[in-house]
């Protein structure tokens, strides 16, 4: 049990929210229902207890960092965007696509990045990897379990599309 358990418990069981119900109980069923009113209480102290340690922490998500968006000189409707992407230890993208030239530089850690018919690659910091419009990243995840992973993503696509497509 972590130590904010015991409280979390305890403030379950004693909490502001339990005398005003209490007292809710008394006041609709009788002075003689106080006690079944506290069993109530109790159990559904521990119903909420048991549905909390239920829970699945939240699951990590790469954070993404938008560094410049720009349309294009001489070639209308497209854009450039560089961004940078950090995965956490562990973390892996779904499969997708970007209707983009995607061309990516690793700045920390490690990636394994690999596109639908091609082998997979492990990057670390100063090698690239590139991604064209037709294909389907079918991996894209930290190496390591440990350690977060940082990259830089430069891209050209057409204005106004979206830059993440799920695909299969």
């Amino acid at each position: 049990m972590k130590p904010n358990q015991s409280n979390q418990r305890t403030n379950l069981m004693t909490g502001s929210w339990m005398l005003p119900s209490l007292m809710l109980v008394v006041v609709l069923m009788g002075p003689n229902s106080l006690g079944a009113a506290q069993e109530v209480n109790k159990h559904l102290a521990q119903e909420t207890l048991m549905a909390q340690k239920a829970v699945a922490p939240p699951m990590a998500h790469e954070t993404i960092t938008p560094l410049i968006t720009k349309d294009l000189a001489g070639v209308p409707g497209e854009q450039a965007l560089m961004y940078t992407v950090d995965f956490p230890p562990g973390f892996s993208s779904p499969i997708h696509r970007h209707n983009a030239q995607v061309s990516v530089y690793v700045l920390g850690g490690s990636v394994v990045m690999q596109v639908k018919g091609q082998q997979e690659f492990t990057l670390l910091p100063g090698q690239t990897f590139y991604e064209g419009p037709n294909d389907i990243h079918i991996v894209s995840r930290n190496a390591s379990s440990t350690k977060p992973a940082k990259f830089l993503v430069f891209l050209i696509h057409k204005k106004g599309t979206p830059l993440v497509i799920p695909a299969e």
